[in-house]
């Protein structure tokens, strides 16, 4: 196993790169872009002659490991701190990714009826690696069907329309939020949260009480950036296009093109990147193509 007393190497998984169709005002382009990396790790903690307990797992950049996980104990009250000997990566042998996996070692007996308690999600298979997660993600999404098909247009409106239905953050200026489009940019729907994950999960919630699931004809906008679990979360629910004003993540595009999904980031101006199955997208316009 890889051992380290005081911080990991430098970050080796945190800048992927990634093709994608830039479209710049009149222009188009298909060109590399340099995407943030994301990967699921496995935090565990063991006191002496203790097998380690399985704590949580948790969406992260790769790097600096064993600050996160020794963080993660001691902002959840896990852990007071002095009693933290050391960390390890996972066994290199078992794991083909072993820093996704992280074992703290306690001088003291670790409480693992702490994290019944708390409800933290631990499973084995997730922090194997990223590939694990979107194997699982698969098996609980539908296939999602070709349409439908977007302007330019509809895309670059996205934007202003999400933001001028956000009635609490001109109130606050601190919310997330994701709405749901039809293919011809009209608002159908938004919710807001402090959370990015929760304004997605609340806006799926509120079609599935109306009975309008799956999302097959339908774009979803968010406000923030786009990680593996905002992908997840809407290819379960059968969106076919999800458009972001800011990056995502590498997970997130690997998940995308493994699922199906038209991701659109960097959605500002006259600008924005598409990531994946971009025949969702009509640019013709820019292409000459017919």
């Amino acid at each position: 196993m890889t051992q380290s007393t005081e911080r990991d190497a430098s970050p080796t998984r945190h800048i992927a790169t990634r093709s994608v169709v830039a479209v710049r005002g009149e222009t188009l382009e298909v060109r590399g872009d340099l995407v943030v990396g994301e990967a699921p790790l496995e935090i565990r903690a063991a006191g002496p002659d203790q097998e380690p307990v399985a704590v949580a797992v948790t969406m992260r950049t790769p790097g600096h490991e064993g600050d996160l996980a020794v963080g993660f104990l001691r902002t959840e009250g896990l852990i007071e701190g002095p009693e933290v000997v050391s960390w390890e990566h996972g066994d290199p042998v078992t794991l083909n990714q072993p820093d996704d996996t992280i074992i703290v070692r306690l001088s003291a007996p670790f409480d693992d009826s702490a994290v019944a308690e708390r409800h933290f999600v631990a499973t084995a298979s997730c922090g194997i690696c990223g590939k694990a997660s979107i194997d699982e993600v698969v098996l609980r999404c539908e296939t999602l069907p070709e349409g439908p098909v977007v302007t330019r247009s509809v895309i670059l409106a996205l934007p202003d329309l999400l933001r001028a239905a956000q009635r609490a953050f001109d109130q606050t200026g601190g919310l997330h939020a994701a709405a749901l489009f039809s293919p011809g940019g009209e608002l159908l729907a938004i919710r807001e949260d402090v959370g990015r994950h929760n304004a997605l999960d609340k806006l799926i919630g509120s079609q599935l009480l109306a009975g309008k699931l799956p999302l097959h004809d339908r774009i979803v906008m968010v406000s923030g950036r786009v990680s593996f679990e905002i992908v997840q979360k809407a290819a379960v629910a059968g969106v076919p296009i999800m458009a972001a004003v800011s990056a995502p993540s590498d997970l997130a595009i690997e998940t995308a093109d493994r699922l199906g999904v038209t991701l659109v980031g960097f959605l500002r101006g006259d600008g924005f990147n598409v990531y994946s199955h971009d025949r969702r997208i009509d640019l013709r316009d820019l292409t000459g193509w017919r």
